[in-house]
């Protein structure tokens, strides 16, 4: 089979989908209580030391958790909290 080297060829990635930190965490924190952790034990210990061995690999959760940065995290984390006890702005 010949194949011709000259022509462009075209490759389809699959496009990434853009989770927002919310979903983010919703995921991982299920994945985590599937594998039997404690999510909000996990968690701390992910964004107090940035080792990403506190979260699982199950349903690609460390790959999920590490496309935001730490403090994006807790940007939503405390956001939320402000929001879910009336103190938004």
């Amino acid at each position: 089979m010949s194949r011709k080297f000259d022509e462009t060829m075209k490759f389809n990635l699959a496009k990434e989908t853009s989770n927002t930190p919310g979903e983010i965490f919703t995921e991982v924190f299920q994945a985590l209580k599937e594998k039997g952790y404690d999510p909000i034990n996990q968690m701390v210990g992910y964004l107090i030391s940035g080792d990403p061995t506190y979260i699982t690999s199950h349903k690609n959760a460390r790959v999920l958790i590490r496309r935001l940065e730490r403090d994006e995290l807790l940007e939503e984390l405390v956001h939320s909290y402000m929001e879910n006890n009336g103190l938004g702005g």
